[in-house]
C-alpha cells in the first residue's frame, strides 16, 4: 500500500506540471507499466473523485486545479503549527533536524492550494518572530550518533570539555536520554563510568564521540521524570535540600508568573512580597539564578546557600570598589 500511495503522489505531481502527460510518459517517469498507470488513474477517479480528463492535445489533466489528493489529513492550522515549529528550530543554531523538518513541511504543503501556502508562509515570516539568547553549536554528527546510541543502548566513548575546569577529559557513558534545556542547551544524560553516577553533559562540549559495540542495560531504578524533578535548571549532584528565598514586592510578579521547579511553593505576604520554597540538589545554578534578581531576592535557607551568596556578593563588591580592570 505504501508503494501505491507513493506512486499516486508522484502521478499527482506530474499532472500539476506544465508538460503534457500521457499514460506512456507517466509510466516511463515512474518506471512501471502503462497498465499500472491506467489502473492508478482509474483509482484516483473512483476512490478520490479526482477531476481527471484526457484530451489528445493536453493529455491527462485536472479540470479543477484547486483539487488536492486527500492523502495527508492535516488541517491548515496543523500545518501552520508545523511551519512555526520549523521556524522555531531554525533559531536554535546547529539544531540537527531543522533542515529535515523544513523540507517535510514544504512537502506536506503540496497538498494545499498554492495561495493558501503562500499566505501561511508570509504570516510565519513576518508576523511571528522567534529569538533566543546565547546560541550553542552542537556538532550534527555527534548529535545523530548520540540518538543512535540512546536508541540501541550502546555505550559511547567521548572527549569532553569541562568549562568550570577549562580542561578536557576522556569519558565512557551509558546514554539514557537527550534533554534540551531552555531551547538552546542540549544535554545527554546517562551513567558516567568515571564518576560512577548519573551525570549531564552538554552536547556542544563533546569534542569527539565514538559509539562502542558494547551494549548497556539502563539502571532499573533510574526514572527520568523523578531525576529531572530533583534538580534546578541544569545542575546535577548533591543531596536535595529545602531552599527558601524571599522576593520583594517589585520582583514578586516575575516569580509568580512561572513554575520554576516541580516542588515549589509560593507564600504571599501582605506587602506584596513572596517567599519561594523548593527542594533541590546542587546549589551553584540556583545561586546564579538568584543573583539575576539583584537586591530583590534574599536567601533565607539553607545556611550553605546563604554563605555562598554572601561570598559572591562580597567578592563582586570588592572588585567594583577596587576598580579592577580585565
Amino acid at each position: 500500500m505504501a508503494r501505491v500511495l507513493e506512486r499516486l503522489l508522484q502521478i499527482d505531481s506530474l499532472l500539476r506540471t506544465a508538460q503534457r502527460q500521457t499514460t506512456a510518459t507517466i509510466a516511463e517517469a515512474l518506471e512501471v507499466s502503462e497498465r499500472t498507470i491506467r489502473s492508478d488513474l482509474a483509482f484516483l477517479r473512483d476512490r478520490f473523485n479526482a477531476p481527471l480528463e484526457y484530451s489528445p492535445k493536453q493529455g491527462h489533466y485536472y479540470t479543477d486545479s484547486e483539487w488536492r489528493l486527500p492523502s495527508i489529513s492535516l488541517s491548515q492550522g496543523e500545518l501552520f503549527a508545523l511551519t512555526l515549529g520549523a521556524r522555531m528550530l531554525e533559531t536554535y543554531a546547529g539544531f540537527t533536524y531543522a533542515d529535515e523538518l523544513r523540507s517535510a513541511v514544504e512537502r506536506l504543503s503540496e497538498r494545499l492550494p498554492e495561495q493558501t501556502w503562500v499566505d501561511m508562509q508570509q504570516i510565519a515570516d513576518e508576523r511571528v518572530v522567534f529569538r533566543t539568547g546565547a546560541e550553542t553549536y552542537p556538532d550534527p554528527g555527534i548529535w545523530k550518533r548520540l540518538i543512535e546510541a540512546c536508541r540501541n543502548s550502546h555505550r559511547v566513548s567521548m572527549r569532553y570539555f569541562t568549562a568550570s575546569r577549562n580542561a578536557e577529559s576522556e569519558r565512557e557513558l551509558d546514554p539514557y536520554l537527550l534533554h534540551i534545556y531552555r531551547g538552546t542547551n542540549p544535554y545527554i544524560i546517562g551513567f558516567c563510568h568515571k564518576r560512577q553516577a548519573i551525570r549531564w553533559f552538554r552536547v556542544d562540549r563533546i569534542r569527539e564521540l565514538q559509539v562502542l559495540k558494547e551494549k548497556f542495560v539502563q539502571d532499573p531504578n533510574f526514572n527520568a521524570k523523578e531525576h529531572l524533578s530533583k534538580i534546578f535548571q541544569s545542575e546535577v549532584g548533591g543531596t536535595p535540600v529545602p531552599v527558601t528565598i524571599w522576593f520583594d514586592a517589585s520582583t514578586a510578579p516575575y516569580v509568580r508568573e512561572r513554575r520554576w521547579h516541580p516542588t515549589q511553593e509560593i507564600q504571599e505576604h501582605l506587602d506584596g512580597s513572596v517567599t519561594l520554597q523548593l527542594i533541590v540538589g546542587g546549589l551553584n545554578e540556583l545561586k546564579r539564578w538568584i543573583l539575576g534578581y539583584g537586591k530583590g531576592a534574599v536567601v533565607k535557607e539553607p545556611s550553605k546557600l546563604v554563605e555562598m551568596m554572601r561570598e559572591e556578593v562580597e567578592g563582586m563588591s570588592e572588585q567594583y570598589i577596587r576598580g579592577l580592570e580585565p
